[in-house]
């Protein structure tokens, strides 16, 4: 599959971009790919360094005659979202990725294709590999576990780099300019259940919600998909307010980032009530599909028979749950005033799972106004604390406040416009790009970000289109010519 790939333009980003997807990278276990990097930068005689936190740091000389150009730090993290279809056998700690061609644009066989932000590194990787493209200063610096918390970005220390112009390679459209992105926290709350018998003269049912697109918790928040959690807790919510289900597990979503596709749970109901719930089951799954047909068309719920679990949870425990996660916001709550396309806050009710007499709710807040929030991480807190969890709030981290006045931001605008005729688009994504965390580290710096255009992140739909890939880069390397100088 992927020898496909290497007969694409340009193609030494490819090749590298293959070489990417051979080494196992999901967030947290990123041995791999760090001794690959090391042992990338040796290999090409450069300065390579790993800091405490597992960042990779490799600086590259200014080509001959462009030794005083400003220096440019070219940034990407080296993990990846692992999210695969449920029907996929793949283990993204030991197996490659399954990339290929699909017309216009390259994915992968039931996972995530890591292009997100694969194809960023591999660019990064191709500029320190040349030997012909001019030049000033470059130091690269691959970060680590940005999808699960940014912990490279927050652990980076202050005085490890020399340049002032930070070009993050991590957006997802091309032609467009990132300025500014969004601030974020992990919401999370923590119930507790005793285990009861199951009541007598009980049926007992798999509740199935999947077949959801999914996606990006930022960037694919708009775009109002289903949320599997939302959908099977509304269920719950009826099952249990007209049939008295009692519920006994509950999985739902694996990722914060990650809008969830699937979620699964295990109820019991009076012998009495099973019919009358099987009918509900079915004029519930019309609902949904009618409601979703547009934005997920491939939306499946089923309601199954199956072995008697052995217990289900108190009564006290899943009515404050199904009520709690019934009244959870998910969604763009408030748009950009001058963008209005733009979610300005949002959060993602990613995952519900019970285990071992404690169940998880976990929601992503994001916001480009940290005011709004902290607003939203307490309105999630307060609903959970009146259901009797215990809340915390934990990996926070700033927005990017954009700079219209950029020089880097005006220098590319210019080289756009001369090579391919048009402006490009200036924008701030709603999503949680590292320049807000390494702008306070390194606060002089003036930052951009830009990349090909990706779609479906996060989810096992992810795609990159080739053509713009070619655009990406050399729309860098002539950018990289025209560095102002110092």
């Amino acid at each position: 599959m992927n020898k496909e790939l290497l007969k694409l333009e340009p193609k030494q980003v490819w090749k590298n971009f293959v070489s990417l997807t051979q080494i196992p990278r999901p967030s947290k276990s990123e041995d791999k790919i760090q001794e690959f990097m090391m042992s990338f930068g040796e290999k090409l005689g450069l300065e390579t360094i790993k800091d405490e936190v597992g960042n990779i740091i490799i600086r590259k000389p200014a080509t001959k005659g462009l030794e005083k150009r400003r220096g440019v730090i070219l940034q990407g993290h080296l993990d990846m979202v692992p999210q695969k279809n449920s029907d996929t056998i793949h283990d993204f700690k030991k197996d490659p990725i399954q990339a290929f061609v699909d017309g216009d644009w390259v994915t992968a066989k039931g996972t995530t294709l890591g292009a997100d932000n694969g194809m960023g590194v591999a660019a990064i990787m191709s500029i320190l590999e040349s030997k012909d493209l001019p030049h000033g200063p470059i130091e690269a610096l691959f970060t680590c576990d940005e999808e699960t918390g940014m912990t490279g970005a927050f652990g980076l220390k202050a005085g490890m780099l020399y340049g002032d112009i930070l070009m993050n390679l991590d957006s997802e459209d091309e032609g467009e300019l990132y300025i500014g992105c969004a601030g974020g926290v992990d919401t999370s709350a923590v119930m507790t259940y005793e285990k009861k018998d199951v009541p007598a003269k009980s049926t007992a049912f798999k509740v199935s919600v999947s077949g959801l697109k999914g996606g990006h918790s930022g960037v694919d928040i708009p775009l109002q998909r289903g949320n599997a959690n939302k959908i099977i807790f509304r269920f719950l919510w009826h099952a249990l307010k007209n049939h008295e289900i009692r519920l006994s597990s509950i999985d739902g979503g694996s990722l914060r980032n990650a809008i969830p596709r699937e979620a699964f749970a295990v109820i019991t109901v009076a012998n009495s009530e099973a019919s009358k719930l099987q009918k509900y089951a079915l004029e519930f799954e019309n609902i949904i599909k009618t409601e979703l047909k547009e934005v997920d068309p491939g939306f499946i719920f089923k309601l199954e028979k199956s072995e008697t679990p052995k217990f289900v949870m108190d009564k006290k425990t899943t009515k404050n749950l199904i009520f709690a996660i019934r009244s959870t916001i998910h969604g763009a709550v408030r748009f950009v005033d001058n963008m209005p396309e733009i979610p300005e806050t949002s959060t993602n009710l990613a995952i519900v799972k019970s285990e071992k007499g404690k169940i998880l709710i976990g929601n992503l807040v994001r916001s480009s106004v940290d005011s709004a929030k902290d607003n939203l991480k307490e309105e999630i807190e307060s609903i959970f604390t009146l259901a009797g969890a215990q809340v915390t709030h934990e990996g926070e981290y700033p927005g990017w406040r954009p700079d219209f006045n950029s020089s880097i931001l005006n220098t590319m605008k210019e080289m756009y416009n001369k090579q391919f005729g048009k402006v490009p688009e200036v924008k701030i994504i709603h999503a949680g790009l590292e320049c807000g965390l390494l702008g306070g580290v390194y606060p002089k710096w003036d930052m951009i970000s830009f990349g090909p255009t990706i779609r479906f992140p996060h989810s096992p739909d992810e795609k990159v289109h080739i053509a713009s890939v070619k655009k990406f880069w050399e729309f860098l390397t002539e950018t990289l010519k025209n560095i102002p100088s110092k």
